[in-house]
């Protein structure tokens, strides 16, 4: 488990960041949708604590949706007036208000999707649009090293932390903005605030492959055998992701970023 952690959210941060430089933030945004953190999170407190701990853990998850929006909305608002520091913390403070509020509530999966649902059509519209996307020129090796440890680091306090404290607060920590915070806090240091808007509107697109995935997962997880409703659950994440690629950027190719002469 700790191999996987070290291993798969720093490769997958990687992969995104390489999307980013090549192809730009709509196609980084929208890959960063799929449950790199999440799915294995789920699928070891599953394993670990039992099927049913792990359809409610997804229950949960699927809410959660509502409060890592509550960090990326929030983020996005605010960046162009405050450095990443300030943007961070504000965002930090949104999420776990959210998250507050979710453990609180009896999340049966209807209220799950219902709020999963408010939050993917409301995120969009609360984000600000990118005026244009201007990049400083290529960053140095160790900002990639530096991503790749940071994503390393939270998802093992993160996970580190989901398992004692029940399937609520595990689904919603599951859920925790590992990936976007990363990338946000990166970006914005890098590329500035217009290339993080551009980057977390896409990753609004790319969550309605997230959702479908515990949505999948907290259906097949009382049904089917562990196995098989992973194997369901990403499956349809697949699909949706598929579905969305033009929406997100992966359709078309975007223009590069206009190139800043002054990278100080």
């Amino acid at each position: 488990m700790l191999l996987l952690k070290l291993l798969l959210v720093p490769g997958f941060l990687a992969l995104v960041t390489l999307a980013g430089r090549r192809w730009g933030p709509s196609v980084a945004g929208w890959l960063a949708g799929l449950p790199v953190v999440a799915g294995p999170i789920l699928y070891f407190l599953s394993l670990e604590l039992g099927i049913e701990f792990g359809a409610r853990a997804a229950t949960a998850s699927l809410a959660a949706i509502l409060s890592a929006f509550a960090f990326s909305v929030t983020y996005g608002r605010v960046c162009r007036q405050r450095g990443w520091l300030g943007a961070l913390l504000i965002g930090l403070c949104a999420w776990f208000v959210a998250a507050q509020l979710l453990v609180r509530l009896p999340l049966s999966l209807p209220l799950s999707v219902a709020l999963a649902g408010a939050a993917l059509l409301a995120a969009p519209r609360l984000l600000p649009r990118a005026v244009a996307v201007v990049a400083v020129r290529a960053a140095p090796g160790w900002d990639l090293w530096l991503r790749m440890a940071a994503g390393a680091a939270l998802t093992v306090a993160v996970t580190g932390l989901a398992a004692g404290i029940g399937p609520a607060w595990s689904g919603v920590l599951s859920v925790f903005p590992v990936l976007s915070l990363v990338l946000s806090v990166s970006s914005h240091r890098a590329y500035g605030p217009e290339f993080v808007l551009a980057l977390l509107r896409a990753m609004a697109t790319g969550m309605w492959s997230f959702g479908a995935f515990c949505l999948a997962l907290a259906l097949a997880l009382p049904r089917l055998d562990l196995v098989a409703a992973f194997a369901t659950a990403l499956a349809t994440t697949l699909a949706v992701q598929w579905l969305t690629r033009s929406a997100g950027g992966g359709g078309t190719r975007p223009a590069p970023p206009v190139r800043r002469p002054d990278a100080s």
